[in-house]
């Protein structure tokens, strides 16, 4: 594959991928849709694309921070990574992941079983050029997650982190971003078309505005 793979053509590839089975409200599994996963790594403002503006791909190591089913890791290893790590700490989640991988036949990508909001993962600190994640959005009962998880990515990355969040929360990811002493933009406005997933939603689907955040470091953290 290459890096410069187009977006309907990477969509593609990404729609054939199996999701949750059972899908954990616990955990707020809900799969990435293959168009945002496609417009992100493609086409984030006018014509350039992920590689061109950014390069955050094509060679370089990636973190795909809270993997699931492995939507933005084999979309980073079709453009290009030289190699591409994926955690998450729902093993049903990974035994899909590779699932997903083996059918690809994609050799550039590998998986951790982890919880990678615990310390321990700091033997990682600074080691990713790259790392993505769609992570939890926060529930009332899991509120603030998604802001463990951008933190996180940023003491692992040595460079940029991007990153999904609802875009009613930008005020406060941009407050965050501040006393992290780091600097964030958001590089795109998207609609996330959640299907309904559990038994608690009562819309067959709901679309939500997200914004894709680019956070990288000023300082050491």
């Amino acid at each position: 594959m290459t890096a410069v793979m187009k977006l309907k053509t990477l969509q593609g590839h990404l729609q054939q991928l199996d999701g949750f089975c059972k899908p954990k409200i616990k955990l707020e599994q809900y799969e990435t849709p293959p168009h945002i996963a496609a417009v992100m790594f493609c086409h984030f403002t006018f014509t350039k694309t992920f590689q061109t503006q950014y390069e955050a791909l094509e060679g370089k190591q990636i973190l795909d921070a809270g993997c699931g089913t492995g939507t933005l890791s084999i979309g980073a290893a079709l453009m290009g990574s030289e190699f591409v790590t994926a955690v998450d700490i729902d093993v049903d989640a990974l035994h899909i992941f590779k699932n997903n991988v083996d059918e690809m036949e994609i050799g550039n990508i590998g998986s951790v079983q982890c919880n990678l909001l615990d310390c321990s993962n700091f033997r990682w600190t600074n080691y990713f050029d790259t790392v993505l994640m769609n992570p939890p959005f926060g529930t009332k009962n899991n509120a603030g997650i998604d802001m463990k998880f951008l933190h996180m990515g940023l003491l692992l990355s040595n460079d940029s982190v991007y990153s999904l969040h609802k875009s009613s929360t930008r005020m406060h990811i941009q407050k965050k971003i501040k006393e992290w002493d780091a600097t964030g933009s958001v590089i795109a406005e998207l609609r996330y078309d959640l299907p309904a997933t559990y038994k608690f939603h009562k819309e067959q689907s709901r679309d939500i505005a997200v914004d894709l955040w680019r956070v990288y470091k000023t300082s050491d953290m």
